[in-house]
């Protein structure tokens, strides 16, 4: 809680501090000012005569009515108190220089313990006030209950002066054993003053001084129970946090800070959300008991805090919150610690994993995004196929939904219950452009020049196409929009990799439909050799996405969910596995990336410009078949090739066909071959490089 937000207490305890004890005169500081100086009773206002008038039994009994009276904050007759000007908190005590000297020295002996008793009483007047937090009041009131103490000790001792039974010698004995302690705590009081010391800052002063004080057993039991004391009403804002997952912090002084501005819905929404890392953070002044326990103890509150955003109901087990009391040697609370930690981390798993069925949402995923059952993909891509020819700017997004949903109702995806959460998407720049907006992934080359990412001037639905996925709070904690952004772009790679492979199988559909037909020596011939090698090309690397990156990696993944033991343990495995396919998938190695892409758009080129090479070396009269789309191989069975008359008229535009399929050739193979190099570099530092040139090189080895 704010300072200025803390209630205030009345005015008249700030505007009469005869009250509250702090009502000595001040003097000018002066070097001297720290010894016990004498003063002449001739400079006081008091009308007694000088006390070296009298004879020195009677002297003995004045100096301990005023030493009684100075041991709890009063001056006497010869005894003054007085307040350093421009120095807080710094007092310096008086005697009358006509004193005997003996006295003197007696007095000067228990000055100490006065000015430690009138310092610990400010600080327990001071810390009272509601602003300095719950610790200081804990400590002020355990230093009250000390006092108390202090105080019947010295009405004890008045008793006995009243008796006649009390010495000056006698006053010192029985006052040096509360010396040692209450020095100790004098320093605690004054440093935590000087530093204005709240909350964690107070509970490590106190133990750092019980270590200090580890010869003197007497002393350090005290100040090992003012911390006991203190630390209450700390340890009450804890047990809130370990069984509750509630910040119960008025005047923020735990060292788990929350930033209310962060929001579980962020998680779906903004691909950097830093929900999860920040919403609940840890701060700089942590309790030295906690320093060791500080990361469990925030993780078991965030875990708890996640049930109870969820409606669940949070039951822990009473014999294990009755621990948390105490923070002594023991280490009792630390068992307490790593026993709530147990239990928030296994309710929230089983909340995770069984309730909202997190195993299923990303097999359900792996299906969609990662292309796992490919019937409703083939049927979409059937039917949309004219709306994904378009500009992304003219495509229907509402179009494509609904043939989504007509294909995921229509094949094995209908039995699937989570299949109504899948999106239609349509992104607006290509992989490579999308790639290299996402600062934080670990690109491993050096990224491609500017040039290299100027968006094509026809891009199309199908290179931009992606699917999105609708995910629901506490799951969107593992299935992040980070996450999902990783799944999209794998799925944007493997979607434009079957949209190359279905084209070029239909080209091979029409060299296969011209078997029959004697084509060698012809175009035809060599266009069918370089549409295999196409084909074995992108078929290779479609083998090698899927059985060798993705199915691999999934099952390590899925074995070690069945391990993880926390919700972290979970979003780690999974994070990791998503980066490990995007590195291995090659869309964090640009320089491999932009040569697939390039080999992909001359695949694509070549199989468009596939009917009129082939149409070239056929009966025009028969060409008009192969207008129709239908896969039936029926259509072929009925052509021609070109005689040989109409073969010499048409030589010169043969001959340009035929270079077009060189053309092509080339093309592909010189961008295949540099591929080699590259491979071959970057496989010493990653492995899977090698799988990768195993099955990619071997095309068009056997031609």
């Amino acid at each position: 809680m704010d300072s200025a937000a803390a209630i205030s207490t009345p005015d008249w305890n700030v505007d009469r501090p005869f009250l509250t004890g702090q009502f000595y005169q001040e003097i000018k500081a002066t070097p001297g000012t720290a010894e016990f100086k004498g003063f002449s009773i001739d400079s006081s206002s008091g009308t007694d005569n000088a006390i070296g008038t009298y004879h020195a039994t009677i002297q003995e009994l004045i100096v301990i009515d005023d030493l009684l009276s100075t041991l709890v904050g009063i001056e006497g007759r010869y005894i003054s108190i007085k307040k350093v000007r421009g120095k807080e908190d710094a007092i310096t005590f008086q005697v009358d220089a006509s004193m005997d000297l003996a006295l003197q020295e007696f007095a000067k002996r228990l000055f100490p313990l006065c000015e430690s008793y009138i310092l610990i009483n400010q600080f327990v007047e001071a810390r009272s006030q509601f602003k300095t937090g719950l610790v200081n009041h804990a400590f002020a009131a355990a230093l009250r209950a000390l006092l108390l103490d202090y105080q019947a000790m010295v009405a004890q001792l008045e008793h006995q002066f009243r008796l006649g039974r009390l010495s000056i010698q006698g006053l010192w004995f029985y006052c040096q054993p509360m010396m040692g302690s209450m020095q100790a705590l004098s320093v605690v009081v004054k440093n935590a003053a000087a530093n204005n010391c709240v909350g964690s800052a107070v509970l490590n002063l106190l133990q750092s001084q019980a270590k200090a004080m580890a010869g003197d057993h007497v002393v350090r039991s005290l100040l090992e129970k003012m911390s006991q004391s203190a630390s209450t009403a700390y340890l009450g804002i804890l047990e809130r946090w370990l069984y509750e997952g509630v910040i119960d912090d008025p005047y923020g002084e735990f060292f788990i800070a929350e930033n209310k501005s962060l929001q579980k819905e962020s998680l779906t929404q903004d691909y950097d959300a830093k929900y999860w890392q920040q919403r609940y953070s840890l701060k700089d002044d942590i309790p030295s008991f906690l320093a060791n326990a500080a990361e469990t103890i925030l993780i078991t509150g965030k875990y708890l805090n996640v049930m109870r955003e969820c409606g669940h109901s949070i039951q822990i087990p009473v014999a294990e919150k009755s621990k948390l009391t105490s923070v002594g040697s023991n280490h009792h609370y630390l068992e307490c610690i790593k026993s709530a930690y147990d239990f928030a981390s296994g309710e929230l798993l089983n909340l995770v994993k069984n309730k909202y069925d997190l195993m299923g949402k990303l097999h359900s995923i792996k299906h969609y995004l990662l292309l796992d059952q490919g019937d409703f993909l083939v049927h979409f891509m059937d039917t949309a196929k004219e709306e994904l020819m378009k500009k992304p700017d003219e495509i229907s997004v509402e179009k494509l939904q609904s043939l989504l949903d007509l294909a995921l109702r229509s094949t094995a995806a209908a039995v699937d219950p989570c299949h109504e959460d899948l999106l239609c998407c349509v992104e607006r720049t290509t992989l490579l452009k999308r790639l290299s907006t996402l600062k934080d992934l670990e690109i491993s080359q050096s990224a491609p020049d500017s040039n290299d990412l100027e968006e094509p001037l026809s891009i199309t639905g199908l290179e931009t196409f992606s699917l999105n996925y609708k995910v629901q709070w506490p799951l969107s904690l593992v299935i992040s929009r980070k996450a999902l952004t990783k799944y999209q772009l794998i799925f944007r790679f493997l979607f434009h990799c079957k949209h190359v492979d279905r084209q070029l199988s239909g080209a091979w559909q029409v060299h296969q439909g011209l078997r029959k037909l004697d084509m060698q020596g012809t175009t035809v011939s060599v266009s069918s050799l370089l549409c295999r090698n196409m084909l074995k090309f992108i078929n290779s690397l479609l083998h090698y996405l899927t059985f060798e990156v993705l199915e691999p990696n999934w099952h390590v993944m899925l074995n070690r969910l069945q391990t993880a033991k926390s919700i972290d343990e979970v979003i780690q495995y999974h994070d990791f596995f998503l980066d490990k396919c995007l590195r291995e998938c090659l869309l964090l190695s640009p320089a491999l990336l932009k040569k697939v892409e390039r080999l992909k758009l001359i695949c694509l080129q070549y199989a468009a410009a596939t009917q009129r090479l082939i149409t070239s070396s056929l009966d025009t009269a028969d060409t008009n078949m192969l207008s129709d789309d239908s896969p039936s191989i029926e259509k072929y069975k009925n052509l021609k090739l070109r005689t040989p008359s109409q073969m010499l008229r048409l030589a010169p535009e043969n001959i340009t066909v035929f270079e077009s399929v060189l053309k092509f050739e080339r093309e592909f193979s010189s961008e295949l071959h540099s591929l080699g190099p590259i491979l071959s570099s970057g496989s010493r530092a990653e492995p899977y490089l090698t799988h990768l040139a195993q099955w990619i090189l071997g095309v068009g080895k056997d031609q």
